[in-house]
């Protein structure tokens, strides 16, 4: 709109969003936020950006941009088990489009707001569309690490792996009007991070990570840091039955593996803490299952046979 700037979509739109927290002294207007110091001995941050037509199709609502893009950060503090506190968000705009921001902040007031997070900065520029948030978070316990993994463990995942990559595809097919694909494009525009799960095993889990870029490149990367080898059992990595209505089973298996975007937890335990986990996750109303082992050696492994790189999931510098 004429007249407006990038101070107008700020203090209309960006002020005020999500929790109104304790130890928020001045969120949105200074140079800085003042947030005061929590009793927690660990503080937790993290970083993510989403990019128009890599991260997002062009044409979705501006309020799902707005959910997802803090649903992906809340991830990131749900696989090390924290509690979110706030955020800052950067957004940039090709033009003046005060519709998309208004929907924009409505989405990512509700998903703040649902997990008491306090959103006290950021800024607007102009340039392709990008969203950038930072969140910062605690844990009274010590934080779930990738590197942690120990050989002999179970490999756990929750949640309905592929889904999220199913939802994208039927975006893109121009089917998402379709009431019988409604369950996979929610997966994908409305990630639901899992916190609670997180928290919940605290203190059970050896590692976790949240399914980010697809189960065989974030189970990677546990094995990696972890100097271990996953082994995932075939039989275990069902696709749900409506990601095989829409893409057929072998399209499916292979969003479940590689898809990515589910923001799930893929997370390792020892074999003894079984009926603990799986108490743990009915406390957090999180399905969970058992998916593979984890072994001395390195990689991921299906059935035992390593999985070749064609399966590791999106990379951004790689085509």
């Amino acid at each position: 709109m004429a007249g407006c700037s990038e101070f107008t979509l700020i203090g209309r739109y960006l002020t005020g969003l999500g929790a109104a927290r304790a130890d928020v002294t001045l969120g949105v207007g200074d140079d800085a936020a003042i947030l005061q110091s929590p009793a927690d001995p660990w503080l937790l941050s993290a970083l993510d950006t989403l990019i128009e037509d890599v991260h997002f199709p062009g044409d979705m609502p501006a309020e799902a941009v707005g959910y997802r893009a803090l649903a992906v950060n809340l991830s990131d503090i749900a696989a090390m088990g924290g509690q979110p506190r706030w955020a800052v968000v950067g957004l940039t705009l090709p033009a003046m489009d005060e519709d998309w921001v208004a929907g924009f902040a409505r989405g990512l007031d509700a998903i703040a707001q649902t997990h008491e997070v306090a959103v006290v900065g950021g800024d607007v520029t102009r340039g392709p569309r990008a969203v950038s948030v930072q969140i910062a978070g605690t844990s009274a316990l010590p934080p779930i690490r990738r590197d942690t993994a120990c050989a002999g463990d179970d490999v756990w995942v929750s949640g309905r792996l592929g889904e999220a990559a199913g939802g994208l595809a039927v975006w893109q097919a121009g089917q998402q009007g379709e009431p019988r694909w409604a369950g996979l494009v929610d997966a994908f525009l409305r990630p639901v991070p899992r916190l609670c799960l997180g928290q919940a095993l605290q203190g059970i889990a050896h590692a976790a990570i949240d399914v980010s870029d697809g189960l065989l490149a974030d189970a990677g990367h546990i094995a990696s840091q972890s100097g271990v080898a996953i082994d995932l059992a075939r039989a275990a990595l069902r696709p749900s039955a409506r990601l095989q209505a829409f893409g057929g089973t072998a399209q499916a298996t292979a969003w479940l593996c590689s898809g990515g975007d589910d923001y799930a937890l893929c997370f390792t335990a020892p074999v003894t803490a079984r009926s603990t986990v799986a108490q743990a996750a009915q406390n957090a109303r999180t399905p969970v299952r058992r998916i593979g082992q984890v072994r001395h050696g390195h990689g991921v492994l299906l059935d035992g046979v390593a999985v070749g790189g064609a399966h590791t999931g999106y990379r951004h510098f790689e085509r």
